[in-house]
């Protein structure tokens, strides 16, 4: 993971914790989910240790997974530590949310106790959030409860990680990361010890038929007072996916009485842009994140994973289909996707976001006529070149360098000379703030944020539905804006300029800044960083051309 100091997460941390926790819940036993949760600590939260402590019928808990450490793990897994020792221990220490955060400091006073630990002696810290190696971290685990939250429920097990890989204590990121690591966890193991007790009740069904009735009943309760939504369908026929039964769970979570879910199949109640997903999820074993609808319209993101209830006489008959609310999941993973590619202060689009936005206008083959074009050379050595699809860029055809991605790219291109001769391109326009800097001086950093907030405003309302505003840092901006002409872009300059020089009201006072524009232009063979390149060095020519008197507004 990345560290907290990083004002953003990299997209590739986001997948690689989302992975994990997808993992958890497609393991097929509950060892390969109790494996599966300590390897993904190590894997995707940046620890180098991570146990599962999973409380045992008698209450007392036994290390069940362990990952990070070969020797450690065969010196501990399954170990068994009192519940008295672990209760002392949940409740010593720092109060992290739904974390323990026990320092080396403390921790000496449970060296003695009988839970299984591998901690180590190390010198005293260096600086002040350094991860000392006698500090302990410990995330409880609880079964989900009736009120969903983290902690509603009985306590399942405890996830203890050790030695962060950047070295220092986990800040607010990365403490709420293990505590929603740690939540996602308890489903997953509370799940796979719902799935096993049921295939144990379906294994039951086949081969004991005087035990039929028993069975029923202990399916039945399973099912019922399942905590997350459980419905059984038809297999085969002319009713196949019909639903035959559901669980209170289930009707609470789509609002819908049992008696109207019995009228519909899952691909009745699925959204329709989820279709495709629903039919490619196999029966058997068959896993997929879908939405379905409630019955006042809206849609819920539900985990939904397909089993076979088997007949020994005729075969498959019915499919047992589990339901899980993953809503809150998918709100927390869209809400790091949005940290990591916008600005915190103003919301518009992060440098990452505008490059990535341009990179995906530009291809890697210019366009013919600009610099580092192909051109008729290559057919003097015997390499044919024609155009392709009218898109403008040449192709060679048959050899390595044959550009087949680009078939249907809408080539970029941009308007040649000083004057509009009617092409329309994709214009970069890059904004320098003039006068902020004695703003920030004069008056203090929040004046400052408050006369960017205003001029992110301004700009995004200046523009048109589908052009891009986005702040590169301290007080430059970028607006990217496609189908403009030369003239258009000059216009939309001196539009956004007089939006800005208007006076803001920051700090309970009244101040100016004024801007600077430099209009670069886009074309296909160029990188986003030349790009902004151009642009950035005319805005400094601009920039110099006026009085500084002329520049000045604050």
């Amino acid at each position: 993971m990345e560290t907290e100091s990083e004002p953003y997460v990299r997209l590739a941390s986001l997948r690689q914790l989302h992975q994990v926790m997808a993992e958890m819940n497609t393991a097929r036993s509950l060892a390969d989910t109790l494996q599966t949760v300590a390897d993904g600590v190590v894997t995707a939260l940046g620890y180098e240790l991570a146990c599962v402590n999973l409380v045992r019928p008698d209450g007392d808990l036994v290390v069940a997974a362990f990952s990070g450490n070969p020797a450690a793990e065969a010196l501990i897994t399954g170990r068994v530590g009192s519940r008295e020792s672990w209760e002392r221990r949940l409740a010593m220490g720092e109060q992290w949310g739904d974390l323990v955060f026990i320092p080396h400091t403390e921790g000496w006073i449970l060296d003695d106790d009988d839970v299984p630990q591998w901690y180590t002696e190390g010198p005293a810290p260096r600086f002040e959030d350094e991860w000392h190696p006698s500090d302990r971290l410990f995330a409880p685990m609880y079964a989900p409860g009736a009120q969903g939250g983290p902690a509603s429920g009985e306590l399942i097990g405890v996830l203890s990680v050790d030695r962060p890989r950047n070295g220092r204590r986990p800040g607010a990121w990365g403490r709420e990361a293990l505590q929603m690591y740690a939540f996602q966890a308890a489903i997953a193991i509370s799940n796979a010890r719902l799935r096993a007790n049921m295939q144990r009740a379906l294994v039951r069904l086949e081969r004991e038929q005087q035990a039929l009735r028993a069975s029923e009943e202990s399916f039945r309760q399973a099912f019922e007072y399942a905590p997350s939504g459980m419905a059984i369908a038809e297999m085969g026929g002319d009713q196949h996916g019909r639903i035959l039964r559901t669980n209170d769970a289930l009707c609470r979570l789509l609002g819908r009485p049992a008696s109207a879910m019995r009228r519909y199949s899952f691909s009745d109640l699925v959204h329709p842009e989820d279709i495709g997903t629903l039919l490619r999820t196999s029966a058997e074993g068959g896993r997929a994140e879908l939405r379905l609808g409630r019955r006042d319209g809206s849609y819920v993101w539900v985990s939904l994973r397909n089993s076979v209830v088997a007949d020994a006489a005729d075969g498959p008959r019915f499919l047992l289909t589990h339901v899980e609310d993953i809503e809150e999941r998918k709100r927390r993973e869209l809400q790091l996707a949005h940290r990591a590619s916008h600005d915190s202060l103003t919301g518009l689009p992060n440098s990452a976001e505008l490059r990535s936005r341009l990179s995906a206008r530009l291809c890697q083959r210019p366009q013919t006529g600009y610099p580092g074009a192909f051109d008729s050379q290559d057919a003097a050595y015997g390499r044919p070149v024609h155009d392709v699809g009218g898109h403008g860029f040449d192709f060679v055809q048959g050899g390595a360098d044959t550009y087949d991605v680009y078939d249907h790219h809408v080539h970029t291109i941009a308007p040649e000379g000083d004057h509009d001769d009617g092409t329309k391109g994709l214009a970069v326009l890059f904004c320098d703030l003039d006068g902020f800097k004695s703003i920030n001086d004069r008056f203090g950093h929040n004046a400052g944020d408050a006369v960017l907030i205003e001029v992110a405003r301004r700009l995004s309302n200046g523009v048109r539905d589908g052009d891009t505003v986005a702040r590169l840092g301290g007080d430059e901006f970028v607006i990217l804006a496609d189908g403009l002409g030369r003239a258009d872009a000059q216009d939309l300059a001196v539009r956004l300029r007089n939006e800005i020089i208007q006076p803001i009201r920051a700090e309970g006072r009244a101040v100016r800044v004024g801007a600077s524009f430099g209009i670069g232009w886009a074309h296909c063979g160029m990188t986003a960083d030349e790009v902004l390149k151009s642009a950035d060095e005319r805005m400094y020519v601009e920039k110099r051309s006026r009085p500084k008197q002329h520049r000045r507004a604050g």
